[in-house]
């Protein structure tokens, strides 16, 4: 998911989006894993594990977990990857005024 993820980024710089991540590996992977991959977004390290205190308050049962949140908050869209996230995201920044 991260090339996907980074063009997302990209596509929409100076839009009001952001990608946040949540990352349950041990820490000295996750470094590993951010270089290489070229995390520029923000992203937080959830204990080394599964059950770690940010995928239990958000009930994360599956790794990914993608949410699309609007303005607001309110979650608006569960486990959508590439195209249909593009979708989601594009839909809610058009709402908002923003989109294409």
């Amino acid at each position: 998911m991260y090339p996907h993820e980074r063009s997302l980024v990209k596509r929409l710089e100076g839009k009001p989006f952001a990608l946040l991540g949540i990352n349950s590996d041990p820490k000295n992977r996750l470094r590993q894993v951010m270089k290489k991959e070229n995390i520029t977004w923000r992203s937080w390290w959830d204990g080394g594990d599964t059950g770690g205190p940010i995928a239990t308050a958000w009930n994360v049962k599956g790794w990914p977990t993608t949410y699309v949140l609007d303005a607001k908050g309110v979650i608006r869209c569960l486990h959508v990857r590439e195209e249909q996230m593009d979708k989601a995201v594009d839909a809610l920044l058009k709402e908002m005024g923003e989109g294409k």
